[in-house]
């Protein structure tokens, strides 16, 4: 099989050089045009990495800061409150009132430790189980004594006590 002779005909050596000259031009415009928005992002993405790392730097900043003022806070954090509960009353069939009369009475016996910061109280968590438990309570004429099961101290120092009679 031949082909047609087309390249000796001037028409068409026309249209294939306009081809050809049409193909180097486009491909010299997309080169262009390519190069053009690589550059942009290039300097898009160096920008959102210069961004990047002073954000970082800020976070560290706010970070250390943070830290600071926590630190700070907790060393001057105090016991505003105490809260007493008695989680045994039912077992030996005493009434609500003198159960609140004997944690009202524990709460007043412990009220040193109001306003204190909470490395202190800590401290003397020893001195306060103590106090609570060889102080003698008289409810309806028995005896009662009182054992610290849990001490927890923060802003809210929560102590649960159990009751038991007096030997």
């Amino acid at each position: 099989m031949r082909l047609p002779p087309y390249y000796r005909n001037p028409a068409w050596q026309r249209f294939i050089a306009g081809l050809a000259v049409g193909g180097a031009i486009s491909w010299c415009i997309f080169l262009y045009i390519f190069g053009v928005w690589q550059e942009d992002y290039s300097k898009l993405i160096l920008k959102q990495q210069k961004d990047i790392e002073e954000y970082k730097e800020e976070i560290k900043i706010w970070q250390k800061d943070y830290e600071e003022l926590n630190n700070k806070n907790q060393e001057k954090m105090t016991v505003q409150k105490i809260n007493i509960r008695i989680t045994n009353w039912e077992k030996y069939k005493l009434d609500q009132f003198s159960v609140f009369q004997t944690e009202e009475s524990v709460k007043d016996d412990i009220k040193m430790v109001l306003a204190k910061d909470l490395e202190t109280v800590s401290k003397t968590k020893d001195l306060i189980t103590k106090i609570i438990e060889n102080k003698p309570i008289k409810i309806n004429n028995k005896r009662y004594k009182l054992e610290v099961k849990e001490l927890v101290i923060y802003t809210t120092l929560t102590i649960n006590l159990e009751i038991h009679f007096d030997e």
